[in-house]
């Protein structure tokens, strides 16, 4: 069952990637000219989607994948070039539009099932992977905990996920964003350890099946992310 504090966090990311960010997430993400700091996001968001696919079988035939959080849709078109069935979903209704209209004309896109709603819910069945890609990276620990234990129950072979890492450059800021006005602020991202992330995972009964697997950092200036996988023990 989903936490009080799961709930007001999904409304929050629900309303901001929705409203207040969606242009500028279209932005980013797509060939569009982008400021340098910006740049730097951009980069550092492809070596993590290179480096959780890299965390994936190069051949998807036959394989069903969640896309928990899909945003605009690049990794589940990966994944589907690979010849996986994907299910992707996000929270943001104009960012699920978005990711159909920039897929609709690849072949690849008929093994794409779009959603729009909560990446846990289990009407949508279970699967062979789960991928979140820096859609787990506003939640506090333990809800953090709950939701890999959730997408365990449901996935086969793997969830392969990203966590922020606590480091000195995420915590300034962290620190900095609470000058910005609330009306700008994105949801805030929630730090954590490897070594709490581990300890947590193994402190969670649903997830003694599962063990952490390869795991690695990337930092492109002004994006810091760290992706790990889950496996069966």
């Amino acid at each position: 069952m989903p936490t009080a504090s799961y709930l007001e966090r999904r409304g929050e990311l629900e309303t901001y990637f929705d409203r207040t960010a969606a242009d500028a997430w279209s932005k980013l993400t797509s060939d569009a000219p982008v400021s340098r700091i910006r740049a730097t996001v951009r980069a550092g968001r492809d070596q993590m989607r290179a480096t959780l696919l890299s965390y994936l079988p190069d051949d998807l035939s036959g394989l069903r994948l969640l896309d928990a959080g899909c945003g605009t849709g690049a990794l589940s078109l990966e994944a589907a070039r690979r010849g996986g069935d994907i299910v992707a979903i996000d929270l943001s209704p104009s960012l699920v539009a978005l990711a159909k209209e920039r897929t609709r004309d690849e072949p690849e896109a008929q093994k794409i099932d779009f959603h729009v709603g909560d990446m846990l819910d289990p009407a949508l069945g279970d699967f062979d992977f789960i991928v979140g890609m820096d859609s787990l990276i506003h939640y506090r620990d333990q809800d953090l905990a709950n939701i890999l234990a959730r997408m365990a129950t449901r996935a086969r072979q793997g969830v392969v996920f990203t966590f922020a890492p606590r480091t000195a450059l995420l915590a300034a800021m962290h620190m900095a964003g609470r000058f910005f006005p609330r009306s700008d602020r994105a949801p805030s991202i929630e730090p954590i350890s490897e070594a709490r992330l581990r300890q947590l995972v193994a402190a969670t009964p649903e997830l003694t099946a599962w063990r952490p697997g390869r795991s690695r950092r990337i930092v492109s200036g002004f994006y810091t992310s760290q992706a790990m996988e889950l496996v069966p023990a």
